[in-house]
């Protein structure tokens, strides 16, 4: 009874003495606001877009926004359920959180006892010889046997600490598949859109070069032109046409990586609102960066292997102290089978070992160091996510407000152009100008017309990065 008193406080001890540091969250260089927010209404920009005041950036940030209500155009959110349902990175993500939870499930079950039963029916002959006699002999035996590594120094609470924080990494890693996934299915389908675009741009330019070289032939037979701007007339034919071939390949390309992503058979994707009218926001809500902390996946993720690092640090330093266990085996054992269960064939034995480790060689101290620089790794990595991560969201800013700039100065090109190309026509139809100037004025307003194609993708895959980097798209 004194025995299993002594035991009963031993383990009851044990279980609150635990070596290693606890984990503290590191202090991180927080800035106080992005930079790359456009100033307030009414303030002008400062040189070099300075970050704004916390005041300014107050309130919702994008990132918190659930991607159905950023992407609005119900073809591509149909894509990105598809997507979420069968792409391949998503469901290895999936497995890789179904093997971290088996491993918790292993290293948690070394905190416990293990029990074990058995039984052995032994017969032998054994043939004489000049030293022993012929023997005959029976032996039976059933029991139970019991064994319990005492977790005294805490060694499986670290180890079952590191794998639960494990599980949690791969938990929000699955997030951040999904995060990258939403935002490359989005730009994907953006750009397919300003592929078809530009594809339509080019057929529309194409057949109204074809009719103007019509034209220019007619007048050129009825010598009102000559053979020059015949030629003219059909290089600006050639110049839509060429542009086709490449845009179809690109198209059909673009489709086959989209497929992919859905995890699906290469093949053809349906389309939904056209690029020019997709909804976005002219500026966006950033946020604060302090909360960025909390939103972005890849921060979790790193923050849970800093964690997990930190408790292999107490897994390594128990090895410095003993190891206790408690053994016991307890059963029955007889040389009659009929008898195994009857009369004196009881038998019971327990006990309890220590082991302290005396020399190893250098092997707990090297594995001291080797987890406390692994742990100094995983903080490096955590400070590094963290310093990037501000950094996407300030150049997404940037380039959202600056391609929006872009975007509005491209429209005034294609205004102009357009216009200097129509002026053109008019005044090389009446006589006053040459095909030259038409060929120029309408090679600068196809190229401007595409280049506002290509802008307005600019804009909206800033939207799907500034999105990304703000940590949207994995809330459900």
């Amino acid at each position: 009874m004194k025995t299993l008193s002594a035991l009963l406080i031993l383990t009851l001890f044990g279980v609150g003495c635990t070596v290693g540091p606890n984990y503290k969250r590191p202090t991180v260089d927080v800035p106080g606001g992005y930079r790359g927010v456009a100033p307030s209404e009414g303030t002008p920009a400062a040189a070099g877009d300075s970050a704004s005041s916390p005041q300014q950036q107050a309130g919702r940030s994008l990132g918190e926004e659930k991607w159905w209500e950023v992407f609005q155009d119900q073809q591509l959110q149909e894509l990105i359920r598809t997507a979420l349902k069968n792409n391949y990175d998503v469901q290895i993500a999936a497995a890789r959180i179904l093997k971290a939870q088996a491993q918790l499930g292993i290293t948690r079950a070394d905190q416990l006892p293990t029990l074990s039963v058995g039984a052995a029916a032994i017969n032998a002959d054994i043939p004489r010889t000049t030293l022993t006699p012929n023997t005959d002999t029976s032996f039976n035996v059933a029991g139970a046997s019991f064994n319990w590594q005492l977790d005294f120094w805490g060694k499986y609470r670290r180890a079952t600490e590191a794998a639960r924080a494990n599980l949690l990494a791969a938990r929000w890693a699955r997030e951040y598949v999904i995060t990258t996934l939403v935002s490359n299915v989005a730009a994907s389908y953006f750009e397919l859109r300003a592929l078809d675009l530009q594809l339509e741009i080019s057929r529309r330019t194409l057949a109204a070069r074809q009719e103007s070289l019509k034209l220019t032939q007619a007048l050129s037979d009825g010598g009102r032109g000559t053979m020059l701007d015949v030629r003219q007339a059909e290089q600006l034919v050639a110049t839509a046409a060429e542009n086709i071939p490449d845009l179809e390949r690109r198209t059909e390309q673009q489709e086959n990586y989209i497929s992919t992503l859905l995890g699906n058979n290469p093949g053809p994707i349906a389309r939904g609102l056209p690029l020019t009218e997709q909804p976005h926001a002219p500026e966006v809500p950033a946020g604060l960066p302090s909360e960025l902390l909390e939103r972005r996946p890849d921060i979790r993720e790193a923050e849970e292997r800093l964690i997990a690092a930190n408790a292999q640090i107490g897994v390594a330093k128990a090895a410095y102290y003993p190891s206790i266990s408690l053994t016991g085996n307890a059963g029955y054992a007889s040389s009659a089978l009929t008898s195994l269960f009857a009369g004196p064939a009881g038998f019971w034995a327990f006990g309890g070992t220590l082991a302290q480790p005396i020399f190893a060689g250098g092997r707990i101290k090297s594995g001291v160091r080797y987890s406390e620089a692994q742990k100094q790794e995983f903080l490096l990595v955590y400070q590094q996510t963290i310093q990037q991560a501000f950094r996407g969201v300030s150049d997404s800013l940037v380039a959202y407000r600056r391609d929006r700039e872009f975007r509005n100065y491209q429209q005034q090109l294609v205004d102009a152009a357009q216009d200097a190309a129509r002026l053109s026509e008019e005044r090389y139809s009446g006589g006053r100008a040459s095909y030259l100037e038409v060929l120029t004025n309408e090679t600068n307003a196809f190229n401007a017309e595409l280049g506002l194609a290509q802008a307005r993708l600019n804009e909206l895959v800033a939207l799907v990065d500034l999105y990304r980097n703000l940590g949207g798209g994995w809330q459900s």
